[in-house]
């Protein structure tokens, strides 16, 4: 019996996104033994990259479709103010807890509902639409607060971001089930398929029937839902609502969504390479702060990760394209 020929590339190209992440988890660990490799670190790294988790949840199914939203980290931020003037008695309208959480998802929902008329109904291109909408919901934000920040929150509200379940940060949970919904969507709905099929290709979608304007909307939206949820968390954790709140995270987000493995042009990924692409941006950030690195030094790595990941991308295609063109002349 002849042995089965494996393919170096194809295994990186499909398995390369977790050999990272184990490589640098040991990288760090040998480098900061004591620091870096602890329950309290490892929570910690969990808990700073569940904003950046749950926002990356909505863009997966955007890039899929072969769409961006650039206003990813405007859209935290708006949310941010939106309920902390909902909810505090001292500096907002003090209206409730329940209230200001349902305004904070309902804006999010509709500042996604009008990134997806941007794209579809407008004809604008995603990112052109998008680069638009995050300058204009940022001024929003310091139009309703003035610049200031707000705070003066009601008790309790702060576990939805410090809270813990037994020994599990909330905000850890919040990213886990907005991973498992995700998943539930692109992988075990019939939408699902519809997004993969949008991104491979757009106009065989139309012509088998799909409604390419719904599905639009839809990862729009659901973007736009995601980073309500995350601008929420991102308040209670910082018990302060500014109208810069969530400003470059559309860097991070999109970095670790193209990371993951979702290719750039659609079509491709999925949603467990998304969540190995956070956890090594969360781990690199962190690292980076324990081996004393300064700040626009981290920037500068991270956008060389983006760089390194897009490109990669791009390679990964023309690899597949290559084993594709092969078994179809065998």
């Amino acid at each position: 019996m002849k042995a089965k020929h494996i393919d170096v590339r194809e295994v990186l190209i499909t398995y390369g996104i977790y050999l990272v992440l184990i490589v640098l988890v040991i990288l760090f660990t040998i480098l900061k033994p004591n620091a870096f490799l602890s329950a309290e670190n490892i929570f910690n790294i969990l808990r700073q990259v569940s904003v950046v988790g749950i926002a990356a949840a909505g863009m997966t199914c955007v890039i899929i479709t072969g769409g961006i939203d650039l206003s990813v980290g405007s859209t935290i931020g708006l949310v941010g103010v939106i309920v902390a003037l909902f909810i505090s008695p001292e500096k907002g309208w003090g209206l409730g807890i329940p209230l200001g959480l349902l305004a904070g998802l309902i804006t999010g929902l509709l500042l996604g509902v009008i990134n997806g008329f941007i794209v579809n109904r407008l004809g604008l291109p995603a990112m052109i639409g998008t680069l638009g909408a995050m300058t204009s919901t940022r001024g929003v934000a310091y139009l309703i607060t003035e610049g200031k920040p707000v705070f003066g929150f009601p008790k309790g509200f702060e576990l939805i971001g410090q809270g813990y379940l037994w020994i599990i940060p909330v905000p850890v949970i919040i990213m886990a089930v907005a991973f498992i919904i995700t998943y539930v969507f692109l992988s075990k709905c019939r939408i699902g398929r519809y997004i993969y099929g949008v991104g491979g290709n757009e106009e065989a979608s139309w012509l088998s029937g799909v409604d390419v304007h719904k599905i639009k909307y839809f990862v729009y939206a659901f973007s736009g839902l995601c980073c309500a949820v995350a601008g929420i968390v991102l308040l209670s954790r910082t018990n302060s609502g500014t109208p810069k709140a969530g400003t470059s995270y559309e860097m991070d987000i999109i970095t670790a969504v193209v990371l993951g493995g979702v290719s750039i042009k659609g079509g491709e990924g999925k949603i467990t390479g998304v969540i190995a692409g956070v956890l090594i941006m969360g781990v690199l950030a962190n690292g980076m702060i324990i081996l004393g690195l300064s700040d626009y030094t981290q920037r500068v790595i991270q956008g060389i990760v983006l760089v390194a990941a897009v490109a990669f991308d791009v390679y990964a295609k023309k690899i597949k394209n290559k084993v594709t063109d092969v078994s179809s002349i065998a």
